[in-house]
């Protein structure tokens, strides 16, 4: 795990040796396996294995004597450092944005003077954190180092809302699973001004009394295009990383060969590589890569070197039926010469819910814990430089909430398609008219009801949410489930009524703040992306293969703000994704696409999912046989119990909602075992980050 640390005080020397403690007493305090990147009065470090490159630090010329303006960059970043040193004089007008305007994913670090400014990106896969600490402000790429420097305990109501209401911002607040650690809300800043802090937005908010103009959706397209192949290209003009010290060979083994020995060490492959599922999403990213690489004159320009292909790795699930499509066209697309396929197949050690017992603790639990295995192993065969199309479907499709969007602009014949679309999508059967007229009222309400009046009405049904949330098993279900202002998880039907109602007082008071309030069907799918790239940073943790780095394009600042740009009446079409994706590579030369490309695959996870659960159940009845969830409160054993073989015996119940609860029961027992801090010095933390009151007085760990 990779993570960037520094604090702000009202003392002038505060860094490696501070007034610490009642006495006051200077004592030294350093996270462990830092890179300091500047000391006092305001340190920051690096932590962890970070490539040279990925650490970038710039300075502006000042006067002799004349506070320091300096900028760190750490991640991919496609900017060269004369755009930093331009980036760092408009930051110092207080020109936030201009920071988060560059192609690739990273964090900048931003201090002039006394004044310190962490800008977060705007999807929310590197959040910033921070907490009050020593007569001043804490700040951190994770949370679970400022946790062991304040000596956190668990912030239980918080565990109970991401259970409830895990896409709603309302009742999450800028809390996290420890107390007194706070979350900066994606597209925001942390402003530190010797010790007191602010948080500020740097994107421009719609208004909701006039409809923002529509921008051409040729040009948006072109748009989105020119965004993904800055993104790639900042990647692969990157300088390549071979790994690390790798385990010994053990030599020839019958039907492996060094490519087969080497994943199976868990080792990544020199070079650049990228998934292939044979979605519209990873085939897009993995064609920019290749396409036409090297070449003078070409779309990309830079790409892999002369000779080189790009690895392709597809994974081929064993266990369960109904992917060949999905393979076929991985291996029409994998037909490029420029391409080196890969399948890696698996059987039931790679269904989700394996190998539960082994895994390192992430900084947050997040429902990717039950699939990491299965990732790990696709990974681990993939190079040290690795794309993935993880993000696409919450970046470029409309959220169902988006129809009410459409009808408080007026534009009421963009609902024809989508609500046609899903009338066919409820089989021969389905009523004609009733899908339609349903889903245009449940629209038509949702712009007709106040932000207060939806999360009043929402914290008024959470209490009884196993009889509020349906088991969703049609598009229409789900589609009319989504328009609303909130709604509960998946897990909320398990959860305690006692927590339940915490987290309706939660959306009561969230009811009557004041707040940037957004168009309905924006503010949803602001947070669902929100909630996956949450997800894709603790399953990154959670999967990590040692020396392999994975890029997500589609969640990088310039392609999230060129996807916003996209007409909703673009967006909200049957099969918009793929078709945009298609324009996409149209743009960039590449229009050779297999038939059946860009088809929907979620029915195949889905399988994967009800198999690994029934292949599992041992081990996840013995997981929640004693779980910490009910010592806190939140669950009761014997319902979750009950629920979990009525699941495997084919019951319809919300698969992701057992996901949540036994990946938080994982995370909670991986917490509670820790050994160790992440601090070091004579003043680091007697004790780390613990359970607090989950744990009964039995399971108590020393500090």
């Amino acid at each position: 795990m990779r993570w960037l640390v520094g604090w702000s005080s009202i003392a002038a020397s505060f860094g490696t040796v501070g007034a610490v403690g009642s006495q006051g007493e200077g004592r030294t305090i350093q996270p462990v396996g830092s890179q300091l990147l500047w000391g006092d009065p305001d340190p920051l470090w690096a932590v962890g294995d970070w490539r040279p490159d990925e650490v970038r630090v710039v300075t502006a010329a000042t006067p002799k004597g004349a506070p320091a303006i300096r900028l760190a960059v750490l991640g991919c970043c496609g900017a060269t450092d004369e755009q930093l040193r331009i980036g760092l004089l408009a930051a110092r007008g207080g020109a936030l944005r201009h920071l988060t305007a560059w192609p690739g994913s990273y964090t900048a670090v931003v201090q002039i003077g006394r004044r310190v400014t962490v800008a977060g990106d705007l999807a929310g896969a590197r959040p910033v954190f921070h907490t009050p600490w020593a007569n001043g402000t804490a700040y951190a790429t994770a949370a679970l180092p400022l946790a062991d420097l304040i000596e956190a305990q668990l912030d239980i109501s918080h565990l109970a809302a991401l259970l409830a209401c895990p896409e709603s911002p309302e009742a999450l607040g800028d809390g996290t699973p420890y107390e007194g650690v706070k979350r900066v809300p994606p597209g925001h800043a942390l402003i530190l001004r010797e010790g007191s802090r602010e948080v500020t937005g740097y994107e421009a908010v719609a208004s909701l009394a006039v409809a923002a103009p529509q921008t051409d959706p040729v040009s948006a397209v072109e748009g989105v295009r020119d965004a993904l192949v800055e993104a790639v290209r900042a990647r692969l003009t990157a300088p390549r990383h071979a790994p690390g010290t790798l385990p010994p060979d053990p030599g020839p083994v019958p039907g492996m060969g060094p490519a087969d020995r080497r994943a199976a060490r868990g080792a990544p492959v020199p070079g650049i590589g990228a998934d292939l599922s044979g979605g519209s999403a990873s085939a897009t990213l993995a064609l920019l890569a290749a396409g036409l690489p090297g070449l003078p004159g070409t779309v990309l320009g830079h790409g892999t070197g002369a000779g080189e292909r790009l690895l392709a790795v597809t994974f081929n699930d064993l266990s369960a039926q109904g992917h060949e499509g999905e393979l076929e066209r991985a291996r029409a697309i994998a037909a490029n010469p420029r391409l080196h396929h890969v399948v890696v197949a698996a059987g039931e050690e790679a269904l989700p819910y394996a190998a539960l017992e082994s895994g390192p603790l992430t900084d947050e639990p997040a429902p990717s814990l039950v699939v990491a295995e299965r990732h790990r192993r696709r990974l681990a065969a993939g190079s040290a430089d690795h794309f993935v199309g993880h993000g696409a479907r919450q970046v470029l499709d409309a959220h169902p909430a988006r129809l009410a969007d459409l009808l408080m602009d007026r534009r009421r014949r963009h609902l024809l398609r989508p609500v046609a679309a899903l009338a066919r999508a409820e089989g021969p059967f389905a009523h004609s008219l009733s899908v339609p007229l349903s889903v245009y009222r449940a629209a038509r309400r949702l712009a007709r009801t106040s932000y207060r009046t939806g999360l009043e009405e929402a914290a008024g049904l959470l209490p009884d949410a196993n009889r509020f949330a349906p088991d969703l098993d049609t598009p229409a279900d789900a589609s009319l489930a989504a328009l609303a202002w909130s709604r509960p998880g998946p897990a909320a039907r398990w959860l305690t009524g006692e927590a339940l109602a915490e987290v309706s007082v939660r959306l009561q008071g969230a009811a009557i703040r004041p707040a940037s309030v957004q168009r309905p069907g924006e503010a949803r799918a602001r947070a669902a992306l929100a909630r996956h790239a949450a997800d894709q940073r603790i399953l990154e943790q959670a999967a990590e293969v040692r020396s392999q780095r994975l890029h997500a394009p589609f969640l990088d600042n310039q392609v999230v703000r060129a996807a916003r740009a996209l007409p909703e009446s673009l967006r909200v079409q049957p099969g918009a994704r793929a078709a945009i994706l298609r324009r996409v590579l149209a743009g960039a030369g590449i229009h050779d696409l297999p038939p059946g490309w860009g088809a929907p695959s979620q029915a195949t996870a889905n399988a994967a999912g009800r198999i690994g659960l029934r292949t599992a159940l041992p081990e996840l009845i013995a997981l929640f046989d004693a779980p910490l969830l009910a010592d806190a409160g939140l669950i009761e054993a014997r319902v979750v119990r009950k629920a979990l073989r009525a699941a495997s015996e084919g019951e319809p119940l919300p698969l992701d909602g057992l996901a949540d609860l036994a990946s938080t029961e994982l995370w909670l027992r991986r917490l509670v075992t820790r050994r160790g801090t992440c601090w070091t010095g004579t003043a680091a933390p007697r004790r780390r980050a613990v359970a607090g009151g989950v744990v009964p007085a039995h399971r108590t760990l020393q500090p």
